[in-house]
């Protein structure tokens, strides 16, 4: 026989834990964050650079598909190899911005945004980072992975709306069953 004291002390526990995190998240000392692997800092960064890799002009882009969840949802997944390379990334992405425009990335005009996007793709980017870590590793990498989630199927978090297939004339797949789809 248990002893019947550990359940009670458990459950007790337990309670008391989830009530004081969510006591300091209603009070406002620890902010729950909607990104699985970025931080909101990380997240807004890297969301600039997919859209200047498929811009929303008459057609919706990387924003309005939703690629950034796509990368997000696949980095605690799939894409787990990839962590240190975007972490490193970003900081060398900010880096370069800081030198070359002297402002964050995500707050630079879409022309210089285009201009330390080139440096990053050449190779030759500067700062800190680019001397140990390749520009245009990082670079290719964010390419194909928003590529990915803009051409992918939803299900994987990028595609909202299937905003691609809409734009290449594709008609979108009626979900019928689990994983079952019928054109």
């Amino acid at each position: 026989m248990g002893n019947p004291y550990s359940r009670r002390f458990f459950i007790k526990s337990a309670t008391a834990g989830v009530s004081g995190i969510l006591l300091l998240a209603k009070c406002g000392d620890l902010k729950i964050s909607k990104w699985r692997f970025f931080t909101e800092a990380e997240a807004i960064a890297v969301e600039a650079m997919c859209g200047q890799i498929v811009p929303t002009d008459n057609d919706p882009g990387a924003k309005e598909a939703n690629v950034i969840n796509f990368i997000d949802k696949q980095l605690v997944s799939n894409y787990i190899t990839h962590r240190e390379t975007y972490r490193k990334g970003i900081i060398g992405l900010q880096e370069t911005s800081q030198m070359m425009f002297g402002n964050m990335f995500e707050k630079l005009n879409w022309e210089n945004q285009y201009n330390v996007m080139l440096k990053l793709e050449s190779g030759k980017a500067k700062g800190k980072t680019w001397e140990k870590e390749s520009s245009a590793n990082f670079f290719n990498l964010v390419r194909d992975h928003t590529m990915q989630g803009f051409y992918g199927s939803p299900r994987h978090g990028g595609n909202r709306d299937y905003v691609s297939y809409k734009m290449l004339g594709i008609d979108a797949p009626i979900v019928i069953g689990q994983n079952r789809y019928h054109g």
